[in-house]
């Protein structure tokens, strides 16, 4: 049962490294998608949000250090900047998820949109404080309203493709504590 449980953890780990993968594929490909000015969502943040709320034992902090550096590194922000907030906040969801998991999806929606609405107004706040150069403020506001819209698909996609779904209660993570 122990070894079933590692090997579906395991399992998980690869498949999120997979996703990620995938999606910094499809962010660098050279396409431009007709849609004008609208920037898309930032697709890798709702899925570690989603992971970490439906699964935090399938999600470790320093596997979302790790990719959210690499996605850093890529997109040519500033190295950790982002990596540090996003950890942050997975780590603040992953501590309500106790909290959240009689909740239903609608406060854990609005839980996550007011995640998302601190992460990106901090990111801000340190890039001015820096004086470093940032998108025009309503590019980052259509990001961050399409993020929270598109946070319902990726959870129906985890939910019904990869089977990831809220711990039951009582139900113990791989070290043996309650999740």
């Amino acid at each position: 049962m122990v070894d079933r449980f590692l090997g579906s953890i395991a399992l998980h780990r690869l498949l999120f490294l997979l996703l990620a993968t995938v999606i910094f594929y499809l962010r660098l490909l050279p396409l431009q998608p007709n849609f004008g000015t609208w920037p898309g969502p930032d697709v890798l943040l709702c899925l570690v949000f989603c992971w970490t709320q439906r699964r935090p034992d399938f999600l470790p902090f320093w596997l979302v250090a790790i990719v959210i550096f690499i996605e850093d590194l890529l997109m040519m922000r500033p190295p950790g900047l982002w990596a540090a907030l996003v950890v942050g906040g997975s780590e603040f969801l992953r501590t309500r998820v106790p909290i959240t998991r009689e909740l239903n999806f609608g406060v854990e929606w609005v839980l996550v949109a007011v995640m998302m609405l601190g992460l990106g107004l901090l990111n801000r706040l340190v890039f001015a404080f820096t004086l470093l150069p940032q998108v025009p403020f309503d590019t980052a506001l259509l990001q961050l309203f399409a993020s929270i819209l598109a946070y319902p698909v990726v959870v129906g996609l985890s939910v019904l493709g990869f089977g990831l779904r809220k711990p039951a209660l009582g139900e113990l993570d791989s070290a043996g504590r309650r999740i």
